[in-house]
């Protein structure tokens, strides 16, 4: 089969495109013809060496699949050849990835993908989704009538973190980095969007939140906690799932004596049983076009380099190149 690998970590450039055995399904696993993938910034810590986790090289890069099944292992239950699905956390924690033509994936990683949604957009959809449900879901309790800021609203996180929370009947309210990005985070259903650069910003979050926030949901990679707690509410929740080497102040005062929470959480340490009820609510809402990741370019296998180099340029450098998801169709 086809694949995008490493042999070493390194820079985007270290990725290879060519072919490697066709892998074996073990009794649990089940055979994925891929369709799509989709590039995380988590695959470009893992090849480029910053996350130590064991890779058995040749290493396949990639988190997120959707394809269809094409064979089983003896004790698999839940699909069968023929059967559409998508999943995510391969790659992660010594398992290969999914940047091939093939992969096989244990079952309880996998998902049937609802018949009116694309693998395009299943494989878009995968780890973002589940990352935003199990914060807002498992870890904020976001409930029907809150007030969510998302900072960051227009990545691929943020903007899947705007939908679940108003398919959960919540409002939010976030910023984007152009007017372009902010219509869109618009148009998935924030009730407002702000330049995170203007110098009005915490005035404007107060007025569109009167009563403050709910949960405030950090994406970026250096926490402004002052502004943060400033706009929680008293028993607010702050998220946090970036910034793994940050260290910033804390105004430890202002956020005890309003009772509040902050919770960090990696999306590929939750156990499959989260991630499966995850899935469950995500499957419901994107077949009820409640919740699509925009994408915003779709690439060959034999272009992995170059979106690990545009994932890292706009998540690492800032550059902001990215206005969505990068998909890979094998």
């Amino acid at each position: 089969m086809k694949a995008a690998f490493i042999t070493r970590t390194g820079p985007p450039e270290v990725i290879e495109v060519g072919s490697l055995p066709d892998p074996v399904p073990g009794p649990r696993e089940a055979l994925v013809r891929v369709r799509a993938c989709a590039v995380n910034p988590i695959d470009t810590y893992v090849r480029a060496g910053a996350v130590a986790f064991p890779l058995p090289f040749p290493f396949i890069v990639g988190c997120d699949l959707a394809g269809e099944v094409v064979a089983v292992g003896s004790d698999v239950q839940s699909f069968r050849p023929g059967m559409r699905v998508w999943g995510s956390n391969q790659g992660l924690l010594g398992r290969q990835g999914t940047f091939a033509e093939l992969a096989a994936i244990d079952e309880r990683w996998l998902y049937p993908t609802p018949d009116s949604v694309s693998d395009r957009d299943a494989a878009a959809a995968a780890l973002v989704s589940i990352t935003a449900h199990l914060g807002l879901v498992s870890h904020a309790k976001l409930e029907a009538g809150e007030m969510l800021f998302v900072n960051g609203a227009s990545g691929g996180v943020g903007s899947a973190v705007v939908q679940v929370a108003r398919a959960l009947g919540a409002r939010a309210i976030g910023t984007a980095g152009t007017e372009e990005k902010r219509a869109r985070v618009r148009s998935l259903g924030a009730d407002e969007v702000f330049d995170y650069r203007a110098d009005d910003l915490v005035e404007a979050a107060r007025a569109a939140a009167p009563n403050g926030i709910d949960v405030y949901w950090e994406t970026q990679r250096e926490p402004m906690f002052d502004r943060a707690v400033g706009l929680l509410a008293d028993g607010g929740r702050i998220v946090l799932m970036a910034g793994r080497d940050v260290r910033t102040p804390f105004p430890v005062g202002p956020f005890y004596v309003k009772g509040c929470r902050m919770v960090g959480f990696a999306m590929f340490k939750a156990d499959w049983r989260l991630q499966a009820a995850a899935a469950l609510d995500i499957n419901r809402w994107m077949a009820a076009g409640r919740l699509r990741v925009p994408i915003a370019r779709v690439l060959p296998l034999d272009q992995t380099s170059l979106a690990h180099a545009l994932q890292e340029a706009s998540t690492v450098a800032r550059t902001g190149v990215l206005d969505g998801k990068l998909v890979i169709e094998p």
